[in-house]
């Protein structure tokens, strides 16, 4: 399900002035933005996060959506992202249809910035696509060489630090990968259910397999009714000991994952929950580690 766009149609001085009225941002950034700087604006806290990573304190991010309590799939962007989006230097967004919010608002933006794409640098595409590509490793690791690239052009004097930066979080990336290939060793073709294809990259790098009806995780994460027998078949799932866990994406509830949830509990299946954007007082590292420590338990 796609974000929706915001306010648009706007000239960017009357941005500004709407802006200076708006009781709350809606955008978390640096707490002491530097005008002399490179900026850097991410769709999500994710992106954010990678980026503070890699740039340290060499760049002014701004994060839009990073509410951990909230679906990204229902953000408005309104005219403080417009107007962060005007002045970035470097725009990261996820693409695949998941912040299109970005692309609308970019083409009435006055700006030249370089925009990375997850979706489009991890090169998965298709009608199939998954988009959530942030819970791929190796889309992330290619996403790292192509912010260095990016972040080099807008402060070359930072390059080394940039460089020094991504290897290191790179090779932390190839700590997750290791872990990930002991589950598959120990866990290779156990089914599990999901309530959104949120995490599908992780559990299939850790050798799982999804058995959920794609009618109903498909349902879920676009918003609209699971009929009747599919949610059947969902629960099923539990009650026939099919799978041996759930990966539940806490930012999107309702009563048919809320009962999906239920069984999964009723009948001694591991849950795994998993969000969107990162958990309060997390990086991507240790909550992608906080994930796969979560699936080997649940595993047993």
């Amino acid at each position: 399900m796609t974000p929706r766009p915001g306010l648009l149609g706007a000239t960017l001085l009357s941005l500004t002035l709407l802006a200076s009225a708006c009781g709350s941002a809606s955008a978390e950034g640096d707490a002491a933005a530097d005008p002399d700087r490179p900026s850097v604006v991410a769709s999500t806290n994710v992106y954010g996060d990678i980026v503070r990573q890699i740039a340290g304190d060499r760049v002014t991010v701004t994060s839009i959506i990073s509410d951990p309590s909230a679906d990204p799939h229902s953000y408005e962007a309104n005219t403080r992202t417009q107007l962060a989006l005007a002045d970035a230097d470097v725009v990261v967004e996820n693409g695949g249809g998941y912040d299109d919010f970005v692309d609308t608002m970019l083409t009435s933006a006055n700006t030249d910035a370089t925009v990375l794409n997850a979706v489009e640098i991890s090169g998965k595409s298709g009608e199939e696509l998954n988009e959530h590509v942030w819970y791929d490793l190796p889309s992330m690791a290619t996403l790292t060489d192509r912010l260095v690239t990016a972040l080099s052009a807008a402060d070359p004097g930072g390059a080394a630090t940039f460089s020094t930066n991504a290897a290191a979080f790179k090779q932390k990336l190839d700590g997750l990968a290791h872990t990930a290939t002991e589950i598959k060793a120990a866990h290779t073709g156990a089914g599990v259910a999901i309530t959104e294809p949120v995490p599908l990259y992780l559990l299939e790098a850790c050798g799982l397999v999804d058995k959920t009806p794609e009618a109903f995780s498909e349902a879920i994460e676009e918003g609209t009714d699971v009929p009747a027998t599919v949610l059947q078949e969902t629960l099923a799932l539990f009650t026939g000991k099919q799978v041996k866990m759930l990966a539940y994406n806490e930012q999107t509830t309702g009563p048919e994952t809320e009962k999906v949830l239920a069984a999964a509990r009723d009948n001694q299946v591991g849950v795994v929950p998993v969000t969107e954007t990162l958990p309060a007082g997390k990086d991507y590292v240790a909550w992608m580690s906080g994930n796969l420590d979560a699936i080997r338990s649940a595993l047993g």
